[in-house]
């Protein structure tokens, strides 16, 4: 029987984080700003964002350690309700990537099944996620808005990010680190910058 996504959080995570959320609030924040910016997204790749964003942790129950691929192997397992088939397999592929190695078509099987468009939605939309992640890397719902200034002519994305005291500014040193996916699906380099 297949569960909705806030069945499937709620299953596996119990709610006693408020993580899920907010890496789905800046996610949907980062996609706007790409998609306004960068390249234009529809709103079914949003709905498959959103639904990653909230279940890109819920390996965690199985281990620690690799919980980024327990998390796919969880929502393909339980299937989504209100996704088809293919959109599990991509909400679950999104999560996959959302730490870890970077997608390879030569390696993972999952991801070797999608056609080229599928791929790239993956790269892209778990470049997001990975890159919201990072930017919670403490639980603690430090970055109050994001904004992106695109520089055509050196093809460099710009992250302004506000937080939400000027008195304490987060470590992105994890954000930093998880940028790479962005990059690579977008096809642009990064610089996350405070904007107080």
């Amino acid at each position: 029987m297949e569960l909705s996504t806030e069945e499937i959080l709620e299953k596996f995570s119990g709610g006693a984080s408020s993580h899920p959320f907010e890496v789905k609030r800046l996610s949907i924040m980062i996609f706007d700003e790409a998609s306004d910016k960068l390249f234009e997204m529809t709103k079914d790749e949003k709905r498959l964002l959103e639904s990653a964003a909230l279940l890109h942790d819920i390996g965690y129950y199985v281990e620690c350690k690799n919980h980024n691929k327990h998390s796919q192997k969880l929502i393909i397992e339980y299937g989504l309700k209100g996704f088809t088939d293919r959109e599990t397999e991509l909400v679950a592929s999104i999560c996959r990537y959302h730490r870890g190695s970077l997608p390879d078509k030569e390696k993972h099987e999952i991801y070797s099944d999608f056609d080229k468009r599928e791929r790239k939605i993956v790269k892209r939309l778990g470049g997001i996620l990975k890159l919201a992640d990072g930017l919670d890397r403490a639980h603690l719902a430090l970055i109050k808005k994001v904004r992106i200034d695109f520089d055509s002519q050196y093809n460099v994305a710009e992250f302004w990010l506000t937080p939400n005291t000027p008195d304490y500014l987060p470590d992105l040193s994890s954000a930093i680190r998880k940028r790479d996916l962005f990059e690579i699906g977008f096809k642009t380099q990064t610089v996350l910058k405070f904007d107080l």
